[in-house]
C-alpha cells in the first residue's frame, strides 16, 4: 500500500452490474446492443451496409454471443478510408451533423489523424465511464484533481474532466502553463489527485527536483494515468509512486472506443474493462479467432452507450491476457494481466526475437540512475538492431554512468535474451513528453 492510501474493504460500493456472473452480465449486453443495432440499421450508413452484408435486419437477429460474432471486425484502416472517401468525417455518423457538439481526433501516432464527433450524450455516457475509473482508484467527492495537460483536441482527459464533475470533485485545470507552473499551481492548490500520461509524471517530478519542490510531502495521494501503458509496467509504476509519495492507477482508453478500463486498488497492475459498458473479446490477431482466457491476444471492442458515432468489434491492435476470474475487489469483470501489454503494431522483431518496447521500459525504469531513455531502430543488413541511449542523473562519475549502462544492457540481455548496443548521452539530451511518448525512434537504414 502507498502513502497516503486508506484502507480499502474488498468489494466496496460496488454496482449490482460489477457483480454479475458471465452468462446475465452477457445477456445485459445483448440487450443494451439490440436497440442500438435498430438505430444504426435506420440511420448510420457506414453501420447499415456492414450489418446487412452480415445479414442482420434488425437488433432482434443478435439473440446470442455466436450470433454477435457473426458481425464482421472493424479496423482503424477502414475508418481511415470512409473518412478520406467521404471528408471530412466519413459516413459512420447515426445523425445529422448539427446533433453533434465536440470534435475530437486522434493523435496521429500510428497514422493518419481520426476525426470524431460526441453528441450530448455520447460525452456524458463517456464522463460517466470515468466515474467508474475514479471510485475503483479511490478517488470522490471532496477530491481536488489537477489536470496536467494541454487540453488539445484529443480525446485523452476531456472524458475525466467531465467525468470529475459528475463525480462532486474539484477540477483544476493545468492548461496552458509550463511545467514549473503547473507544480506550483498544484501545490498552491493541495490538489489531492495528479492526472496526466505516465511519462509526464515523470518529468513532473523531475522539474520538482531540478527548483527544490517537496512533491512527496505534498497533498497528492493518487496519480491517475492514460494515454500509454506506463503505470501499469511495474518499475515504472514503482518509480513513479516512490517520487510522488501516492498511490498510482492505470487506466485505458482510445478516442475510436471510448474509455473502457481502470485500475483497482485490489489488483495492482491489472485492468478491469467496463464491461457493462464495452462487449470484450480477445481474438489470436493472425487467425482472428478467440482465445481462451490465460491467452495472450488482441482486445476487440464494442461500445454500447455511444450512439453518434460507434464502434463494433474494433481491434484495439492492444496486446492483453485476460482473466474471468473475480478480483479481490468484488468485481467480476473481464480483468486484464498486467494491463495493456503492448500493441501488436508496436512489436519489434529483433533476430528472431518478439519484444514490446514496454518490455524494455520496466528494465529501464529499475534503474534509479536513468532519468529518460531512447530506443533507436535501425535495419542493417535486412535485420533489425537497437540502440539504447540513456540519460543519467547529472552529476555521476564516467564510471559510474558506463556501470549503470552496462547493468540496464545486461539485465536485457538476461530477461528478454536481446544484446543491445548503448550509449550515456549528456543531461537534457534526450525528449520530454507531456502526452504520450515516443521513445521508440526508427533511425536511416544503414547500407550493407
Amino acid at each position: 500500500m502507498a502513502p497516503g492510501d486508506p484502507p480499502v474493504a474488498a468489494g466496496a460500493a460496488l454496482t449490482a452490474l460489477e457483480r454479475l456472473d458471465r452468462e446475465p452480465l452477457r445477456a445485459h449486453q445483448l440487450a443494451r446492443l439490440r436497440p442500438m443495432l435498430d438505430e444504426l440499421l435506420a440511420r448510420n450508413p457506414f453501420w447499415r451496409e456492414r450489418l446487412r452484408a452480415a445479414g442482420v435486419r434488425a437488433g432482434a437477429d443478435i439473440q446470442t454471443f455466436d450470433d454477435f460474432r457473426r458481425l464482421p471486425l472493424l479496423t482503424k484502416a477502414e475508418l481511415m478510408a470512409d473518412q478520406e472517401a467521404h471528408p471530412p468525417f466519413g459516413t459512420n455518423l447515426t445523425y445529422p451533423e448539427e446533433r453533434y457538439v465536440r470534435l475530437l481526433r486522434t493523435s496521429g501516432t500510428t497514422g493518419r489523424p481520426l476525426r470524431w464527433l460526441e453528441t450530448e450524450e455520447s460525452l456524458v455516457w463517456g464522463a460517466r465511464n470515468w466515474v467508474a475509473s475514479f471510485r475503483a482508484a479511490g478517488i470522490g467527492p471532496g477530491d481536488r484533481i489537477f489536470f496536467a495537460f494541454s487540453f488539445g483536441p484529443f480525446l485523452a482527459y476531456w472524458g475525466a474532466w467531465e467525468g470529475a464533475r459528475l463525480l462532486g470533485a474539484l477540477a483544476i485545470s493545468g492548461g496552458a502553463m509550463t511545467s514549473l507552473e503547473r507544480l506550483r499551481f498544484l501545490l498552491d492548490h493541495r490538489a489531492t489527485v495528479l492526472a496526466c500520461t505516465p511519462t509526464y509524471t515523470l518529468r513532473l517530478a523531475e522539474v520538482a527536483a531540478e527548483h527544490g519542490l517537496n512533491i512527496r510531502d505534498s497533498a497528492v495521494r493518487r496519480t491517475i494515468h492514460g494515454g500509454e501503458p506506463g503505470a501499469c509496467i511495474p518499475s515504472t509504476k514503482e518509480r513513479i509512486e516512490a517520487l510522488w509519495g501516492a498511490r498510482s492507477c492505470d487506466t485505458a482508453g482510445s478516442t475510436e472506443t471510448g474509455h473502457w478500463g481502470y485500475e483497482c486498488l485490489a489488483a495492482r497492475c491489472d485492468l478491469h474493462v467496463e464491461e457493462s459498458e464495452f462487449i470484450a473479446e480477445v481474438i489470436d490477431p493472425d487467425t482472428l479467432a478467440p482465445v481462451p482466457p490465460g491467452t495472450p491476444g488482441e482486445l476487440v471492442l464494442t461500445n454500447l452507450g455511444r450512439w453518434g458515432m460507434p464502434v463494433l468489434r474494433y481491434r484495439t491492435r492492444d496486446r492483453v491476457v485476460a482473466t474471468e476470474e473475480p478480483c479481490a475487489c468484488g468485481r467480476r469483470f473481464l480483468r486484464l494481466k498486467g494491463g495493456v501489454l503492448g500493441r501488436t503494431d508496436d512489436m519489434l522483431v529483433v533476430r528472431g526475437i518478439n519484444v514490446f518496447p514496454s518490455a524494455i521500459e520496466n528494465l529501464v525504469r529499475q534503474h534509479a540512475a536513468v532519468v529518460e531513455y531512447e530506443l533507436e531502430v535501425r535495419e542493417v543488413r535486412g535485420m533489425a538492431e537497437l540502440r539504447l541511449r540513456l540519460e543519467l542523473t547529472p552529476g555521476l562519475a564516467a564510471e559510474h554512468q558506463q556501470a549503470v549502462l552496462q547493468q540496464v544492457l545486461a539485465a536485457v540481455h538476461q530477461q528478454l535474451h536481446l544484446r543491445l548496443e548503448g550509449e550515456v548521452v549528456p543531461p537534457g539530451t534526450l525528449p520530454r513528453y507531456e502526452l504520450k511518448a515516443r521513445r521508440v525512434k526508427r533511425v536511416p537504414t544503414e547500407a550493407s
